[in-house]
């Protein structure tokens, strides 16, 4: 495959997103443990197993393009800004579910942001005619919107539970 300037782009993000998925390895345990709500509490550390999967599928990719994971690769300062959001968070003396209900706004976030990179990322593999490794980003951009639903889910509730958003307001 030809390695010109798009492909360098391509490098670059992929790069950025190894860079904040161990950032986010490295950011969910503290908030797992100040999460007071146990569905929260689950959904953020079956997040954190998957993460280190997307981990893992990433070195995966950077080996099929035959690419350093860490040639040029710096701190994601986009989601060092997003997790710095949510340490402010913690450290604020909030009553549990309004703190639960502002950690679920601060991972939306960060699931908001890793939807739009994993999105770009497997567009640009498209264009560079790389089907496995569009794949491989179609998997975890798949998995980063699950984990976006499963979010609203818990803070909005459902017919059976009420929400994390509603608990909070009656604090």
């Amino acid at each position: 495959m030809p390695k010109d300037a798009f492909f360098d782009l391509f490098i670059e993000d992929l790069a950025d997103a190894l860079s904040a998925e161990q950032q986010i390895v490295e950011a969910l345990p503290k908030i797992i443990r100040a999460v007071t709500m146990p569905e929260l509490k689950d959904a953020l550390q079956s997040h954190l197993e998957e993460t280190k999967n997307q981990i893992s599928r990433l070195e995966q990719i950077f080996s099929i393009i035959e690419c350093e994971p860490t040639s040029g690769q710096e701190t994601n300062y986009i989601m060092e800004r997003l997790i710095a959001k949510g340490d402010t968070i913690l450290k604020r003396k909030l009553p549990s579910m309004v703190k639960d209900a502002a950690i679920i706004a601060a991972a939306q976030c960060i699931e908001h942001y890793e939807i739009a990179l994993y999105g770009t990322l497997a567009t640009y593999a498209d264009q560079l005619e790389l089907k496995e490794v569009a794949d491989l980003l179609e998997e975890t951009l798949s998995e980063e919107s699950k984990a976006d639903k499963k979010l609203t889910r818990i803070a909005t509730g459902g017919f059976f539970v009420t929400g994390v958003n509603k608990l909070a307001r009656e604090q």
